[in-house]
C-alpha cells in the first residue's frame, strides 16, 4: 500500500520548508513510512482531478489503499494515530498531545497567516501600518502564553509528539519576522524540532524539489 503526498511543483517558499507538505513529510519520516509525491503546478491545483482528491485546490493530500484525505492536521493525525512515534501510548497523555495539535493549528497559527497575508497582500494599503501592530501583538500574545506552558520544558507535554511537530511548523512562519527572537525558549524549542534526523530529511527531499525546478 503506497502513500502518495501531493506538493508544489514549484513552492512559493523558495524550498524553506514553509508549505504545508513539510508537516506530513515530517511526519512520514518520523513514523519510518515510505511514501511518494506527486508534484502539481497551480493550474493543477484547480483542475477536476486535484479538486476531486481537496475540495479547495490546495496541498497536500494523502493517498493510501483508495484512502484520500486533505487538510495537513487531519493527515498528521491519521499517520500518528496508526504508526509508532508521534502519539504516547496513555490515553491521558494520548489525548493532551492531540489537545496540541489543535491549539497549533487553531490558536497559533492563525495570527501568523494574518501576518502574512498583509505582507504580501496589503502592504501597499493605507490601512497596512496601521493593521500590521495589531497582529504582531496578537502573535505576542499567543507566544507569551506558548512559552510561559513550555518553561524549561524540551517538549510541550513529556516526550515530542505529533503537537510539537505541528507547534514548530508553525512557529517557523515567523521566521524573519524578528518576533521570536525575543522568545529564546521558544527559538530553542524549534531548533530542537528542526535538529531532528527525521526533520532533516524531510526538509532535504522538498529543498531537491525545488532545486530541481530552478
Amino acid at each position: 500500500m503506497t502513500i502518495t503526498i501531493t506538493a508544489f511543483e514549484r513552492s512559493p517558499d523558495r524550498g524553506r520548508g514553509l508549505a504545508r507538505d513539510m508537516r506530513v513529510r515530517w511526519a512520514l519520516e518520523e513514523v519510518g513510512e515510505p511514501y511518494e509525491v506527486r508534484l502539481v503546478s497551480f493550474k493543477a491545483m484547480k483542475e477536476p482531478a486535484h479538486v476531486a482528491l481537496q475540495p479547495f485546490g490546495q496541498i497536500p493530500t494523502y493517498e493510501e489503499d483508495g484512502l484520500v484525505l486533505f487538510e495537513s492536521g487531519a493527515i498528521l493525525l491519521h499517520i500518528a494515530e496508526r504508526h509508532q512515534g508521534l502519539l504516547p501510548d496513555d490515553a491521558r497523555a494520548r489525548a493532551r498531545a492531540i489537545t496540541w495539535m489543535f491549539a497549533a493549528l487553531n490558536t497559533v497559527e492563525p495570527p501568523t497567516i494574518d501576518r502574512e497575508v498583509a505582507r504580501y497582500l496589503e502592504g501597499d494599503r493605507p490601512w497596512y501600518d496601521e493593521r500590521l501592530p495589531l497582529i504582531d501583538e496578537r502573535i505576542r500574545k499567543r507566544l507569551d502564553q506558548l512559552a510561559a506552558h513550555l518553561g524549561d520544558a524540551e517538549w510541550l507535554d513529556g516526550t515530542f509528539s505529533a503537537g510539537d511537530l505541528l507547534m514548530v511548523t508553525v512557529l517557523r512562519r515567523l521566521e524573519g519576522s524578528g518576533i521570536l527572537d525575543d522568545y529564546p525558549t521558544l527559538s530553542a524549542y524549534v531548533d530542537r524540532g528542526q535538529a531532528r534526523p527525521a526533520y532533516k530529511r524531510a526538509f532535504a527531499a522538498q529543498m531537491a524539489v525545488f532545486n530541481a525546478s530552478l
